[in-house]
Order: structure tokens, then C-alpha cells, then sequence
């Protein structure tokens, strides 16, 4: 059992280099170039259609219908969503024979791979190798984005375990942000350079190739799966900068001991166990909202909202790095904040004001030409939209999707929620135009009920996991899923045995 002042010493224990940087590094391998690949392919679009337009010309000696390049595009850009949900398929597999590290260094090879393809397919005159590039980065991105968050929950310890697990959140934001500035006219968004946009993504695989394999696995892996504790006191040691972990293994241990099988768990077990019902239907919901609340639509109306402003359109690219710059301070800010505040009520805050500046948005986006100034107000309510967003819906759905399965249903997990976003985000890009088209500027109430029933769901069913154990969170679900609790003198007759 946890001594009462267990809380107020880990909060006296300093964060230490080993562990700031396995957050940072990881993440920059990983949900870094996820969010690069959010932004880059919006600046060279027409650069892009007119080498398609130039090899088909070249190819077959006339030139390409409209309605083909349209399409060329559309499968350019949405096979990276295809990519992911691949990527998060494949994950569970992956990381329960390689680990979470493991993972995330074979991983670059996808990374390497499809910035070859992406900046060569000019050269070599062949648009599929840019289709084929984007089709692996985005298995990369699906990769990415579950084994990162699986491995920064584990290294962390409890008391700024949201905190780290932030990086990933800050890191994509920070990645659609440099996407962004590479983009400009001046830097690589020109017809010369556009190739060399996709070959950026070698850098950050490259470092985090060249320094993570010197930076420890996660403790609670090797423990509970290798079943090598001297390694998981290593881990333990560097990560937290002391060389008594006693306690942080006896954490584990009691973790594992309150489980009722050890080896990892098949999604199909995870559907069918009642003990982790409701944290699995908590994940699927907030993930279903982080993609569906509408922050990937918002772009669409961002260009055209500027120009009605009055702004020349040579100058909109660089008015709309506010966004990314927003996107970014805002994700930081609840990295901060996060352990004060905790999760949910930033996750109810983020989705509640997002329904709010929804609302004002689809009125500001009615009024747009009777006031010169209200597009302004429109463009205000993006960045709230934007900021409200990256404050908690942005990140802590992966940071959630960690803490609330124990050990041996993590990776599954990770497979369900990975599942669940790649193809919403897959539905977003396909439905969103014709949603648009039919309903105009009215099209964002439908995120603004989205957002409402996220708020509502969470505030009703979500319990606060700031600070707690893996286990207690799991047992804070225990009434709801209507499985007893461990009472204090079964947990005392586990701890008498052996893993």
C-alpha cells in the first residue's frame, strides 16, 4: 500500500534530463512529423496538380482531365488516413515483441522510406511514388501516435504523467507549425523546392535514430512483459534520477498482482471482459469527439474568411501561421497546467468552448458580408475554436487512452482508439464537403452537438485520473462496470505473492 506522503515526495522529486528528453526526442520522431504531415501538402497544391498534369501529359501526350487530377489529389491526401488506421492495426503486434522503444525506432524506417519516395517522385516523373509515400508515412503517423503515448505513460511518474504525456500534443501542434512556415513562398513553397518539403521528414527520424537507443525502455515493460527486473530498476533509476525505486516497483508489482492474466490481452478479450467496459466506451467516445469536434473542417473556411476580410491573398499564408502558433502556445500552456487542473475538467472546458465559438462562428459566418468588419469576429472565433481545442480535446485523448487500462490491455486498447480515429478522421475528409455544400455555414452545428454530447459524457461518467496509480483508476471504474472492488485485506493477501 501507498504511504499517505507518497504524493507530496514525488512532487519535491525533480524531472530529470533522461526523462525530459525520451519525452522530447520520442515525440519528434513521432507525433512531430504526424502533425508535419497535417500542413505540408497544403502549401505546394498547386505545384503538386500541375507536376500530375505534366507527367500524364508526358506519359500518354495529352493533357489530364480536370476531374482526374481532382481525384489524383483526393487519394494524395486522404491515403494518408488509410496509412494510419494500417499503421494503428499493426501497432498491438508490434510493440508487445519490440517493446514501446522498440516500436518507435523501427518505425523511422517508414519515415525514411516515404521521404525518399516523396522527394524523388518528382525526378523520377511517377505521382504514384508520392501516393505510395504518403500511403507509408501514414502508417508511420498510426505507429506514432499509439506507441508514443503507451510510452510516455510508462516512464512517467504519476504526479506529471499528463504533463509528459503533453509532449505528444505540443509536438504536433509544433509540427503543423513548421509545416507551415516551411511552406512559405520564401523557404520551399515554391515550384523549384516543393519536393524538398518531404524531405525535411528525415530529420527528425534521423535524430531521434541517433539518440533514443541510448535512452531507456519503459520500466513497466520490462517488468511485466520481459519479466526483467534488474532492467526495470535501471529504467527506473535513470528515469527518475535515484537509486532507491523500491516503491515505484512495488507499484508495478501490485499492478500486475491485481490482474488477473499477465500476458497481453487480444482486443477480442478486451471487448468481451465486463471489468473494462465503460474505459473502453470512455475512450472510444473522446476519440470519436477529438476527431469529430470539427478542427479539421475549420481549415477549410480559414482562406476564405481572410480574403472577405480584405486581406490580399499573398499575404494570407502568412496571417494564417497565427493559427499554428495559437495551435502551439495553447498546447504548451495545458502541458502546464495540466497536473493543477487535471483532465477532465479541461476536456470539458476544451469541447464546451469549442461548441461555444461554433455557435458564435456559424452567426458571425451568416452576417459575413453585411458588416465590413465581421469577418474579423470570425477570425477571431477560429483561434478560440483552435486554442479551445489544443487547451485539453487535443491531447489528453491519448494521455486517457494510457492511464485508464492496466498493463496487459494497453496495446489493445491502443489498437481500438487508433481504430476509432483514423477512420473518423477518414469520414471527416470524406462527408465534411458535401456537409458543407448542403448546409453552408450551418454545417458547424452539427459540431457544435458533437461537442455538447462529448461534454455531457464526459462530465457524467469520466473520473478524474490526475495523480493516481494505473490501478486506482482502474478500481475508480470498478462501481460503474459493476465488478467489486479489491477490498484492502485482498489486495494485503496478493501482495503476499509471486508474480
Amino acid at each position: 500500500m501507498c504511504n499517505p506522503q507518497d504524493g507530496d515526495t514525488d512532487r519535491k522529486q525533480p524531472v530529470t534530463a533522461c526523462l525530459l528528453s525520451a519525452a522530447f526526442f520520442s515525440a519528434l520522431g513521432s507525433s512531430f512529423l504526424y502533425g508535419y504531415n497535417l500542413s505540408v501538402v497544403n502549401s505546394p497544391a498547386l505545384y503538386i496538380k500541375a507536376f500530375y498534369n505534366k507527367t500524364w501529359l508526358d506519359r500518354y501526350g495529352e493533357p489530364v482531365g480536370t476531374e482526374t487530377v481532382t481525384l489524383l489529389w483526393s487519394i494524395t491526401v486522404s491515403i494518408f488516413a488509410i496509412g494510419g488506421l494500417l499503421g494503428a492495426l499493426s501497432v498491438s503486434l508490434i510493440v508487445k515483441i519490440l517493446g514501446r522503444k522498440g516500436t518507435l525506432l523501427l518505425n523511422n524506417i517508414f519515415a525514411l522510406i516515404a521521404s525518399l519516395l516523396l522527394t524523388l517522385g518528382e525526378k523520377a516523373k511517377s505521382f504514384e511514388m508520392l501516393i505510395i509515400g504518403r500511403l507509408i508515412i501514414g502508417v508511420d503517423s498510426g505507429i506514432a501516435l499509439s506507441a508514443l503515448p503507451m510510452y510516455l505513460g510508462e516512464i512517467s511518474p504519476k504526479h506529471i504523467r499528463g504533463s509528459i504525456g503533453q509532449f505528444n500534443s505540443i509536438l504536433i501542434c509544433l509540427g503543423v507549425f513548421t509545416g507551415q512556415v516551411l511552406g512559405l513562398p520564401e523557404l520551399l513553397g515554391q515550384v523549384s523546392r516543393w519536393n524538398y518539403l518531404f524531405s525535411f521528414l528525415a530529420f527528425p527520424a534521423i535524430l531521434q535514430l541517433c539518440v533514443l537507443p541510448f535512452l531507456p525502455e519503459s520500466p513497466r515493460y520490462l517488468l511485466m512483459e520481459r519479466r526483467d527486473e534488474a532492467g526495470a530498476e535501471r529504467a527506473f533509476q535513470k528515469f527518475l534520477g535515484k537509486k532507491d525505486v523500491s516503491q515505484e516497483l512495488e507499484e508495478v508489482h501490485a499492478e500486475a498482482r491485481a490482474q488477473e492474466n499477465l500476458r497481453t490481452a487480444s482486443v477480442l478479450q478486451l471487448l468481451k471482459n465486463p471489468a473494462v467496459r465503460w474505459q473502453l466506451i470512455t475512450i472510444v467516445v473522446t476519440m470519436a469527439c477529438y476527431q469529430l469536434c470539427g478542427l479539421n473542417a475549420i481549415w477549410y473556411y480559414t482562406n476564405g474568411i481572410l480574403q472577405e476580410a480584405g486581406f490580399a491573398t499573398n499575404i494570407i499564408p502568412y496571417i494564417t501561421l497565427s493559427t499554428g502558433f495559437i495551435e502551439t502556445l495553447a498546447a504548451i500552456i495545458s502541458g502546464l497546467m495540466i497536473e493543477r487542473i487535471g483532465r477532465k475538467p479541461l476536456l470539458i472546458f476544451g469541447f464546451s468552448a469549442m461548441a461555444v465559438f461554433f455557435s458564435l462562428l456559424t452567426v458571425f459566418l451568416n452576417f459575413q458580408n453585411s458588416m465590413s468588419w465581421m469577418p474579423y469576429l470570425s477570425y477571431v472565433c477560429i483561434l478560440a475554436v483552435i486554442a479551445s481545442f489544443c487547451s485539453g480535446p487535443g491531447g489528453i485523448p491519448f494521455i486517457l487512452t494510457g492511464e485508464l487500462f492496466e498493463q496487459s490491455y494497453r496495446p489493445a486498447a491502443f489498437m481500438i482508439a487508433g481504430i476509432v480515429n483514423w477512420l473518423s478522421n477518414f469520414a471527416v475528409g470524406l462527408l465534411f464537403p458535401f456537409l458543407q455544400e448542403t448546409l453552408q455555414s450551418f454545417a458547424f452545428l452539427v459540431f457544435v452537438v458533437i461537442c455538447i454530447m462529448g461534454t455531457i459524457y464526459l462530465y457524467v461518467v469520466l473520473p478524474e485520473t490526475k495523480n493516481k496509480t494505473f490501478l486506482d483508476i482502474s478500481q475508480s471504474f470498478a462501481k460503474i462496470n459493476k465488478i467489486p472492488a479489491p477490498s484492502p485485506s485482498h489486495e494485503i493477501e496478493l501482495s503476499g505473492k509471486v508474480i
